[in-house]
């Protein structure tokens, strides 16, 4: 949330809205000073983010919240004292959305603010940072009216805007023209979008992208049916159905697709997978576009990739502490291997490069093998793999190991190879991070002698196994108490050694999280630490004895505990840890 960009940093009070912007320059206060002077943060602390914001030339209020001095809403609260105005929780439900509309989508997130309702004698308009006078000014002479200003955090804003501005209608009305562009020619379900205009199926796409932009998806689902096309987004680890259409258009959907990823469009008996870069919403993504023939044609599923997905660091992936600590310890030693696993969608490459990120420095060669490349990191040799060449991880490692480096990041161990290279260079003085996957952290090791490893190459470099999924979050906009269940209660007793349950919590449902009562994901882990024990273990060859020494390991580092302490938390529900943990529970 920015309040204020590096030169100016200012909050103004009430008193000052109606004057010349002259006249309130004059009576500006720092936004830096404000929070001090209101005991938000420290002055300490002031001083470490404005040596950051003249480093990096930042805008202080993003600084403060990203280095965890401050959080969003409590900087706005004390921007409204500052103000003497209201903060307002902005959420779907209390915004008039004809009013809203009287700024536009573009106006209103240049001005970071909304028209909320009209209450007569004047516009409730919400502002992130009503210290921006030409923002305000250009808004009341767009507006015409008097204005009620409040004061609301940036991400509500954006949130709001985006449910407002969802382009769901215009995607029907674009399935139309593309059904319309057709016409009679498409008897036998082949398109003639080859030789006339393809700007309807590209409109089409690229409102789509938008509007997956806007919902937070990771994917995207064409699906053709019998008598309809149906498009679903994958948001929160749950499909939601966005759009339905004619299914006649599925065809030139996707031949689009399968041109633009550099697919063969004649093939349509075989699956085919591919990638291309796209904007979505002004923002570079990548596309993995994989294809398979249905009884009722082709059905595609795009994996959407930001470049600029907003990388986390280690302390702010949600780990609990004291695996948090074993992890930043790992990353200090000169070799060894780091494993993380979890099913396809559970954050494990977001995870691995948050220790990249803290690993990175000039003294430190660190190159990643992936497939394809999820984050930008500078300063690092970053590899994407092709299989269709020849340049599969294994040959890229090998290689990767003749260029004298310190840190290898493979993104998955995929074949003996791969898994064989990997170990050995662990055990010759590489820091070597990979995923895998397998249904917890104890069955890993085991995993890796599955796949042909020799079993003193895993017991000599596997160091650290971290296995992690994700659970939905509560909404804040609608969480509300919750009485478990005798199934959750046991549950909860049974793992979390729970006595006390009353600040459990669900969503009701409501317009913010789209009535699902779920916003947002959290990660759940677990760590195994490749002990002397169980070390020993694993290379007696005795499975069972292997497995009881790696729980015991694990102990209350386990994924069934770690989600039950979210649950006692009300960050998720019970029913939600339960599903996602699953049987995992009964190997903990």
């Amino acid at each position: 949330m920015d309040f204020t960009n590096p030169n100016e940093q200012a909050a103004v009070t009430k008193a000052t809205l109606g004057q010349p912007p002259r006249a309130r320059a004059q009576q500006r206060m720092r936004l830096g000073d404000m929070l001090v002077a209101q005991k938000v943060i420290t002055s300490e602390q002031l001083a470490a983010a404005l040596a950051n914001q003249k480093r990096s030339g930042r805008r202080l209020g993003k600084i403060l919240i990203e280095d965890g001095f401050s959080t969003e809403e409590v900087i706005a609260r004390a921007l409204a004292l500052q103000l003497n105005v209201p903060f307002v929780e902005l959420a779907l439900n209390i915004v008039d959305t004809r009013v809203a509309k009287v700024l536009d989508e573009a106006q209103a997130r240049r001005f970071r603010a909304m028209p909320i309702d009209d209450r007569g004698s004047a516009l409730r308009l919400g502002m992130v940072d009503p210290s921006d006078y030409q923002s305000f000014d250009e808004i009341q002479r767009i507006l015409r009216r008097d204005i009620d200003l409040v004061v609301v955090t940036e991400s509500r804003l954006n949130a709001v805007l985006d449910r407002i501005y969802s382009k769901s209608d215009q995607i029907v009305g674009l399935a139309r023209e593309v059904e319309e562009d057709i016409g009679d020619d498409d008897k036998l379900g082949l398109t003639v979008a080859a030789t006339q205009d393809e700007a309807p199926v590209a409109k089409l796409l690229q409102t789509l992208l938008d509007d997956a932009a806007r919902a937070r998806a990771s994917d995207i689902h064409i699906e053709p049916q019998e008598r309809k096309l149906q498009i679903r987004f994958r948001v929160d680890g749950a499909l939601v159905v966005h759009t339905e259409a004619e299914s006649r258009i599925a065809s030139a959907v996707l031949q689009k697709l399968k041109l633009t990823a550099g697919l063969d469009i004649a093939e349509r008996r075989l699956p085919q997978d591919g990638r291309f870069v796209a904007q979505a919403r002004g923002q570079p993504i990548d596309i993995r576009l994989s294809t398979m023939p249905t009884q009722y044609g082709e059905s595609a599923v795009l994996r959407l990739l930001p470049q600029h997905g907003g990388l986390l660091s280690l302390e702010r992936i949600g780990m609990p502490t004291a695996i948090l600590d074993k992890v930043r310890a790992f990353i200090q030693l000169a070799h060894g291997m780091l494993l993380v696993t979890g099913p396809t969608g559970s954050g494990k490459t977001t995870t691995l490069y948050g220790a990249l990120a803290q690993m990175n420095s000039p003294a430190s060669k660190i190159v990643t093998v992936e497939d394809p490349v999820e984050y930008r990191l500078p300063g690092i040799t970053q590899v994407q793999v092709n299989d269709k060449i020849g340049l599969n991880f294994a040959t890229v490692l090998r290689s990767t190991l003749r260029q004298d480096p310190d840190i290898v990041l493979v993104g998955e161990m995929r074949d003996r190879d791969t898994v064989d290279t990997g170990l050995r260079a662990a055990m010759t003085g590489h820091m070597v991070l990979s995923t895998l996957h397998t249904n917890d952290a104890a069955s890993t090791p085991l995993r890796l002698l599955d796949m042909g490893a020799a079993r003193f190459l895993v017991a000599a470099s596997l160091r650290l196994v971290l296995a992690q999924r994700l659970v939905r979050a509560v909404c804040t906009d609608c969480r509300k108490p919750h009485t478990p269940t005798a199934q959750e209660d046991a549950f909860l007793r049974s793992w979390g050694g729970a006595t006390e349950t009353s600040s459990l919590a669900h969503g009701g449902g409501c317009s913010h999280c789209n009535h699902t009562g779920f916003m947002g994901r959290l990660g759940v882990f677990e760590l195994l630490e490749m002990a002397p024990k169980v070390v020993a273990a694993l290379n007696s060859g005795e499975t069972n004895a292997y497995l009881q020494a790696a729980h015991q390991q694990v102990g209350e580092f386990s994924l069934a505990r770690h989600a039950c302490s979210l649950v006692l938390q009300g960050k998720t529900t019970a029913e939600e840890a339960m599903r996602l943990i699953g049987h995992s529970l009964e190997a903990s």
